[in-house]
């Protein structure tokens, strides 16, 4: 038998063994991705502007956890970005629903001039999901709406409604996009909370007090 030929069973054991190496380290890191603990989370959830988050959270009864989960779906923290629809900054606002915002009463103090300032859109970004969870009385609701509008969500709850049977995102919300974030929020929210936990500030049941009258935007 030749050198080349006794080698060759080496070779594939080796090959084999490497294989099976890769395979269990791919295995352990699925398992760490699957269960996200905080350390690891940590690697993949980006957390900024804690004061203001934490500030603007507590004011308007809102998990810090959950605005910080928003951020991320709808801006990735970045505080410039301007989508294609005009929406900007961090929890992509309009500016006009910004403007119409500061004509309320109980407006946020700064004003709505530039919302590409991480203080100025978490402001009137907060105020605004506040307003969303009051008036449709619910989170998943008003996440929905913050993702498509106000109207669209108020349809799709007639049409539950009608049906006599309560409003349901997954079987309600005709778009893709719209289900989509709506469960990345509320996902995110908990590996947010278990990420940085006290640097968030105090939790919120259900991740959003409930206050029963809505404010109205006068639309």
């Amino acid at each position: 038998m030749t050198a080349l030929a006794r080698s060759r069973p080496r070779v594939r054991l080796r090959t084999v063994g490497a294989l099976l190496l890769l395979a269990l380290i791919g295995a352990g890191w699925w398992q760490t991705h699957q269960r996200m603990p905080g350390w690891y989370a940590r690697l993949w959830y980006p957390l900024r502007h804690e004061r203001v988050i934490n500030e603007e959270s507590r004011r308007h009864g809102l998990d810090p956890a959950l605005v910080a989960a928003v951020i991320n779906a709808e801006s990735g923290w970045t505080p410039d970005v301007v989508s294609a629809a005009g929406a900007v900054g961090l929890m992509q606002l309009l500016p006009g629903t910004a403007r119409y915002i500061a004509e309320r009463p109980n407006r946020p103090s700064p004003p709505p001039d530039d919302l590409t300032r991480p203080e100025v859109n978490i402001a009137y970004g907060t105020w605004y999901l506040r307003y969303l969870v009051d008036r449709h009385g619910g989170l998943e609701a008003a996440l929905a709406a913050y993702n498509a509008g106000e109207r669209l969500v108020g349809e799709w709850e007639d049409a539950a409604a009608a049906g006599g049977r309560p409003f349901d995102v997954d079987r309600d919300v005709p778009f893709p996009e719209t289900r989509s974030f709506v469960h990345k929020v509320l996902r995110d929210a908990a590996r947010y909370r278990r990420a940085y936990g006290d640097a968030l500030g105090p939790g919120v049941v259900g991740l959003a007090r409930r206050d029963g009258a809505a404010r109205s935007l006068g639309r």
